[in-house]
C-alpha cells in the first residue's frame, strides 16, 4: 500500500500521506529545529490526532506555523513543566512556554491522575501553547473510562464582543467527551464562533472565498474574502449567547490560571517571537462515583439509541450523535491517509527543505 496514495480532480490535487508516515515528518522537522526527539513524536502524534478527527486546521497543517514560533524564539525547547500549585482536587500546571501539546499532555495525564484518588478533578494551566484540536484530549480521558471537559483560550483574539467591534475575544473551544463502552465515545467539540479561525486561514491558502455568516467588518457587514480576514471579527455561535460562552471560558481558562485573556491576548500567527501564556483546563469525572459504571455506560447507550431511532425529517436519513463521525472518519484515515492539499503539501515541503528535512513526494 505504500505511505503516500494520490487523487485529482479538475478543481483539486490531493496526497494522502498515512499517519506514520505524516508522524515521522512532523517529527523530524521538530528535531531539525532543536525539539527533543520524545518530545518531537509525542507531539507530532498529538497533531495527527487531530487530522485523524477531521480537524485539519489544527493538525499538520499547523508545522509550518510552529517552525516559524520555535526559530523566532516563541517556544521554550527544553520547558520545565510543573505543578505549581495543589489544593486537593484542583491543581495548576505552569507550561514553562512549552508547545502545547506537551503542556496538555500533561494536563491530561495530571487529571486521569487524580480522579483516581478524589473521582473529581480541576486542572488548568497556563503559559502552553496552541495545542490542536480540544477532542484530541478529552477523548484521552473517555479511553479512560472518565468523563471529559476541556476548554481553552484561543491564541489571537478573532471576535467583538456582542455589539462591539474591538477583537477582545477568541475561539475559545469548549469540549466534553463521555465513554459509551463499546460504542463510538459521545464527544462535542465546538468554537464558540460559528467556525475556528484555522477554516477561515486553510480557505486563504486554497485560494477559496469563505461564506456570509463567519465574519463581518467593523460597519457589520459580511466578509467573504479570506485574506481581509484580519479586518473582520469571526461571528459567535447562537448570537450573544456565543460570546456570553466565550467570555466565561475566558474567566476559566485564562483568567482563573493566570494566562492572557481578551487585551493582554498575543496573536501567535503574527508575532512569532512573543510569550503567548495560553490558558486551558481539564475537568474529569469518574462516573462510578455515581454508582456502578456499567450501568452508566448503558443509559449513555440506551439514550444515543433513543435518538437515533427517533423520527426524521422527511429529507433526514439519519440522526447523528456528537463524535461517531469523527470516529468513523478517523478509521478511514488510518485506513487510506490524511488528504493534503497541493497548497499545504508546498508549505510543508518548503518548510522541511529549509530544515534539511527530506521532503513529501
Amino acid at each position: 500500500h505504500g505511505i503516500y496514495r494520490h487523487s485529482y480532480s479538475l478543481m483539486t490535487m490531493h496526497k494522502y500521506l498515512l499517519p506514520p508516515a505524516a508522524e515521522e515528518f512532523i517529527a523530524k522537522n521538530l528535531t531539525a529545529v532543536g525539539i527533543p526527539y520524545e518530545d518531537a513524536y509525542l507531539v507530532a502524534t498529538l497533531m495527527i490526532q487531530s487530522d485523524l478527527a477531521g480537524a485539519d486546521g489544527h493538525g499538520i497543517f499547523r508545522l509550518p506555523a510552529y517552525i516559524k514560533r520555535i526559530r523566532a524564539g516563541g517556544i521554550n525547547l527544553h520547558p520545565n513543566i510543573r505543578r505549581e500549585r495543589e489544593q486537593g482536587a484542583v491543581t495548576l500546571i505552569d507550561g514553562d512556554n512549552g508547545l502545547g501539546h506537551l503542556v496538555m499532555a500533561r494536563v491530561v495525564e495530571t487529571a486521569i491522575e487524580k480522579v483516581k484518588k478524589y473521582s473529581v478533578c480541576w486542572v488548568g494551566s497556563h503559559h502552553g501553547n496552541h495545542s490542536g484540536a480540544a477532542s484530541v484530549y478529552v477523548r484521552k480521558i473517555a479511553e479512560a473510562g472518565l468523563i471529559g471537559i476541556y476548554m481553552a483560550v484561543g491564541n489571537a483574539n478573532h471576535m467583538a464582543p456582542w455589539g462591539g467591534i474591538d477583537l477582545l475575544l477568541s475561539t475559545n473551544p469548549i469540549a466534553i467527551a463521555v465513554p459509551a463502552g463499546d460504542h463510538p465515545t459521545v464527544l462535542l467539540d465546538i468554537a464558540t464562533t460559528v467556525v475556528a479561525y484555522g477554516k477561515v486561514k486553510l480557505a486563504a491558502q486554497r485560494g477559496q472565498m469563505i461564506p456570509e455568516g463567519w465574519m463581518i467588518d467593523k460597519t457589520g457587514n459580511p466578509v467573504t474574502d479570506p485574506s481581509k480576514a484580519q479586518e473582520g471579527s469571526l461571528l459567535p455561535i447562537g448570537g450573544y449567547k456565543g460570546y456570553g460562552l466565550a467570555l466565561m471560558i475566558s474567566l476559566l481558562a485564562g483568567t482563573l490560571n493566570n494566562a492572557a485573556v481578551g487585551m493582554e491576548t498575543i496573536d501567535f500567527n503574527t508575532h512569532h517571537d512573543l510569550i503567548t501564556n495560553t490558558g486551558q483546563a481539564i475537568i474529569a469525572l469518574d462516573p462510578a462515583a455515581f454508582g456502578d459504571k456499567e450501568l452508566f455506560i448503558n443509559r449513555v447507550i440506551r439514550v444515543v439509541n433513543d435518538i437515533k431511532n427517533s423520527s426524521k425529517l422527511p429529507d433526514v436519513s439519519e440522526i447523528h450523535i456528537p463524535g461517531e463521525g469523527a470516529e468513523k472518519l478517523a478509521a478511514e484515515r488510518n485506513l487510506i491517509g490524511i488528504p493534503i492539499s497541493f497548497e499545504l503539501l508546498q508549505a510543508l515541503n518548503h518548510c522541511a527543505k529549509e530544515r534539511g528535512v527530506v521532503p513529501l513526494n
